[in-house]
């Protein structure tokens, strides 16, 4: 039945038979599809052969460490992320490879590191006023070029439907969006909120709905009646919400609920938990879908978020900086290279093959996605990757790799008061427990045991001078390997 159902289709839909383009049937890609099987490429919910899953790869924006009931939090309310959790594999050292929006969906979509494709940052890494710029950031890439095949076009070829809703910051709807990127269908792709989470929206690529929708319910019902439509075909929805990216607003009844709750920790900011709670309960409906439709089983469900939370700037030394949020243990937030900003909650459900209820702490980063994928769609992935497959953490296997790494040649403003920074031009490499940090400005060196100083309090350099010699050296020959551009000084 598996063979059968990747390459026929319905009669009214022959533009989405990607490998050869019949109207019912092509015989040497079901040939193909065939000799893929005999040799162990396709994956199914006992990780041998089967049926291959549905792929749903949901992406919070800007959502902290903590800011999820299995993640600690008291404060927010998170019950069908927590169910989630329950029924899958919770990672606690999932990673982006950015500290903010662009540059963690263009690794997600590509497989690649940021000096592969240039996308550091939003808009421009020369950020904050320029006389307290003591280097010349590297020029930023707005838009994912074409020439990188995504994780759409990889499903798409193995005969996916492929879908996406909310947010893409990956380029023009019109040049570089989506639907030139690989996928059959979609909705909003707006790179931010406009008018606001409540119709009408003043967005260009979304219909109002009744005054007063809220965005992420809309976002969340569209996936809804797009899986019910496409339950029986093979079908890749992404979904990366705007939640909880600023404008901070929730719902009115919501707040108010929170309003009377006493905070616990960085967490108390009402208005914020409103927007999480919103997020849930719309995550909530799509998993409610997959059951009422009997898609559970066959269903691969991963929710991620694209960086840290908006705060724990305070804990990190940063004078200003809104704090909306916190990620503590971990230090700092979004837009810095400390565990605040990049280290980001993740879980996934693939009945059959991940034990529910239990835990990762493999380190694991944005551009890991494409590899999974593409194994466990029994799809051919690009040659040049720079992630792994984490589909063999899902089975309680190790993965092998030495390091994950980020460069950061850019700049990022904590608020409008004069020479206050998120972070300066920056690099850093996580290898086992350990984790180094390099500023540019300064050649300035901070090493961390995570495993055992998660806060990364604790400045090792000087105790352990020769891992941070071997980390220095690892980021250096990654940097050379990659031809990573730096930042270089101001002319006198």
């Amino acid at each position: 039945m598996l063979l059968f159902s990747f390459f026929f289709r319905k009669e009214s839909e022959p533009s989405r038979v990607a490998p050869c383009g019949a109207r019912n049937i092509c015989l040497p890609g079901l040939l193909l599809a065939f000799v893929f099987c005999l040799s162990g490429v396709c994956l199914g919910a006992t990780g041998t052969f089967g049926e291959r899953p549905n792929i749903v790869l949901i992406m919070a924006d800007d959502l902290g460490w903590t800011d999820l009931g299995c993640f600690g939090s008291t404060y927010y309310e998170t019950p069908h992320l927590d169910q989630l959790r329950s029924q899958g594999l919770k990672f606690t050292s999932a990673y982006t490879c950015g500290p903010n929006c662009a540059p963690t969906r263009a690794c997600l979509m590509s497989g690649l590191y940021t000096p592969r494709h240039g996308v550091y940052t939003v808009k421009t890494g020369a950020r904050g006023e320029e006389q307290f710029r003591k280097l010349v950031p590297v020029e930023n890439n707005t838009t994912l070029d074409l020439k990188f095949v995504t994780i759409a076009e990889v499903l798409k070829q193995a005969g996916y439907l492929t879908a996406h809703f909310g947010k893409w910051h990956l380029g023009s709807l019109d040049h570089a969006g989506p639907k030139q990127q690989g996928f059959d269908y979609l909705v909003d792709g707006n790179p931010g909120v406009r008018g606001g989470y409540f119709s009408p929206y003043k967005n260009p690529y979304l219909s109002d709905g009744p005054r007063g929708e809220n965005l992420t319910d809309r976002l969340s019902d569209e996936v809804v009646q797009y899986i019910t439509r496409h339950k029986d075909e093979s079908f890749f929805v992404y979904l990366p919400y705007h939640a909880v990216h600023s404008p901070w607003q929730g719902k009115k009844e919501l707040v108010q609920k929170y309003k009377h709750r006493p905070p616990v920790g960085g967490h108390r900011n009402p208005t914020y938990a409103a927007m999480i709670e919103t997020l849930d309960a719309g995550i909530g409906r799509i998993l409610e879908a997959l059951d009422t439709l009997n898609l559970v089983d066959n269903t691969l469900v991963i929710f991620y978020s694209d960086n840290g939370g908006v705060g724990g700037y305070r804990e990190a030394g940063v004078r200003g900086g809104k704090n909306i949020t916190s990620q503590a243990p971990l230090r700092g937030g979004k837009g810095m290279l400390y565990e605040g900003g990049i280290r980001v909650p993740m879980i996934v459900r693939w009945p059959g093959v991940a034990e529910p209820g239990s835990t990762s702490d493999t380190p694991i980063t944005s551009v890991d996605f494409l590899p999974t994928l593409a194994e466990i769609a029994g799809a051919k992935a690009p040659k040049e990757q720079d992630g792994v497959s984490f589909s063999g953490l899902l089975k309680g296997n190790a993965i092998g790799r030495d390091a994950i790494y980020w460069h950061f040649p850019g700049y990022l403003q904590a608020s409008e008061e004069e020479g206050t920074w998120r972070t300066t031009p920056c690099g850093a490499v996580r290898s086992g427990p350990w984790k180094l940090i390099e500023f540019f400005e300064d050649g300035q060196i901070e090493l961390y045991n995570v495993q055992n100083d998660i806060g990364e309090t604790k400045n090792l350099t000087n105790h352990f001078p020769e891992k941070a010699a071997e980390l220095h050296a690892k980021l250096q020959a990654w940097r050379a390997d990659f031809h990573a551009p730096m930042p270089k000084p101001k002319l006198q």
